[in-house]
C-alpha cells in the first residue's frame, strides 16, 4: 500500500473531514484512516499508486458536475432551485433512480419533512447561501470554475499548502470566516470544498413521513445521519464524527457510521476501531440580519 499523510485534512475540522471521506467516494480504490498521535489528520492509502494521482485520474469535470441530479435543469424533470416542491422533488427522484449521483438529491434535501408551504427541508449540510447563491449546486460550480486541477494543486491542499481563493464555498466551513477586524471577503480551498461536497454521499437525510409531516407543533424536522440530538433539547443538536484507525473505503466508513456510538464507552469506541470524536459547534450570528452559517468543532 501507497500511504500518503495529509496534514490538510484535519479530522478536527468538518471540511477536511467530509474531504477525507469524499476521496474514497471519488475513487473506491483509495482507503482512510486517521493517525492516533496528537492532532488526528488524514491518511490516504492504495495499493501500489499514488492517491494523488488516483484522484487527478478519478476527478470529476466540469460536463459530468453540470449533469448532477440536483442541477437547475436535468434531463426535462423540472427546474430545481432553493425552494423545492414536493412534486418537483419527487420529479427528480423518479428520474434520478439508478443513477449513481442519486445520493446528491438524497443528501441534501427530504421529502419525509415538508414545511406548510409545501416545499422539501434542506439537510444541515446543504445550508442557505447569500444573495443569489441559494443552492448548493450552483455553489459547487462556482468553485471547480475557480479551480486548476493539477497533481501539485491537490498535493498541496493535502498537505494544507495551498492558497485559497475568494468564494463562500458550499457553505459551512467556519475557517472560511474572517474576524470582525477583517476583510468581509470568504477565503476556501477549491478542492477541499469538492471533496468535502462527495463526502455527503454517506450522509442522507431523511424526515418522519407523510403523517407528522405538516404538524409544526410536534417540532418534526430533518434528520441527516450523524446530527444528533441531546434527549430534551432541540437546541443541542450538532454532528458527530469518528477518527479510525483501520483503513476503509466507504463502504466501510458507511458501515462504521452506522455500529458507532458517540455516546457509548470508550471500550465500545475501540471496539470499531475509533480513538477521537468530535461534534459540531454552530457559529454565533453577528446580528438579527446575519445570515452567515458555519460549523466549527469540539471534541468529545
Amino acid at each position: 500500500m501507497t500511504q500518503m499523510t495529509c496534514p490538510g485534512l484535519p479530522a478536527a475540522w468538518i471540511n477536511g473531514w467530509l474531504a477525507a471521506v469524499g476521496t474514497t467516494v471519488l475513487d473506491p480504490r483509495i482507503r482512510l484512516h486517521w493517525t492516533t498521535e496528537g492532532a488526528p489528520v488524514a491518511v490516504l492509502s492504495a495499493a501500489d499508486a499514488d492517491p494523488v494521482e488516483i484522484l487527478v485520474e478519478s476527478w470529476p469535470d466540469e460536463a459530468l458536475l453540470s449533469d448532477l441530479p440536483i442541477a437547475e435543469n436535468w434531463k426535462g424533470a423540472g427546474k430545481l432551485r432553493r425552494k423545492v416542491t414536493v412534486d418537483a422533488f419527487a420529479r427528480r427522484a423518479r428520474r434520478a433512480r439508478g443513477h449513481p449521483y442519486s445520493w446528491t438529491l438524497s443528501s441534501t434535501m427530504t421529502d419525509l419533512c415538508v414545511d406548510e408551504n409545501g416545499e422539501v427541508a434542506h439537510a444541515p449540510f446543504d445550508p442557505a447561501g447569500p444573495g443569489t447563491i441559494k443552492w448548493l449546486h450552483h455553489r459547487l460550480m462556482k468553485l471547480h470554475g475557480k479551480m486548476e486541477l493539477s497533481p501539485t494543486r491537490i498535493r498541496d491542499s493535502l498537505a494544507g499548502q495551498a492558497a485559497r481563493v475568494k468564494d463562500n464555498g458550499l457553505g459551512f466551513d467556519h475557517t472560511r470566516l474572517g474576524s470582525l477586524a477583517d476583510s468581509t471577503s470568504m477565503w476556501t480551498d477549491p478542492v477541499v470544498e469538492e471533496l468535502a461536497f462527495f463526502g455527503l454521499a454517506i450522509l442522507p437525510v431523511r424526515g418522519q413521513g407523510a403523517d407528522r409531516q405538516l404538524d409544526r407543533s410536534a417540532n418534526v424536522r430533518e434528520r441527516q445521519r450523524g446530527w444528533r440530538e441531546a434527549r430534551g433539547n432541540r437546541s443541542s443538536r450538532g454532528f458527530k464524527w469518528p477518527a479510525w484507525h483501520q483503513p476503509l473505503d466507504s463502504a466501510g466508513i458507511d458501515a462504521l457510521m452506522d455500529v458507532w456510538d458517540p455516546h457509548g464507552k470508550k471500550g465500545a469506541w475501540e471496539q470499531v476501531g475509533v480513538h477521537a470524536a468530535w461534534q459540531s459547534v454552530r457559529f454565533d450570528p453577528r446580528g438579527s440580519a446575519d445570515t452567515t452559517r458555519a460549523f466549527g468543532a469540539e471534541r468529545l
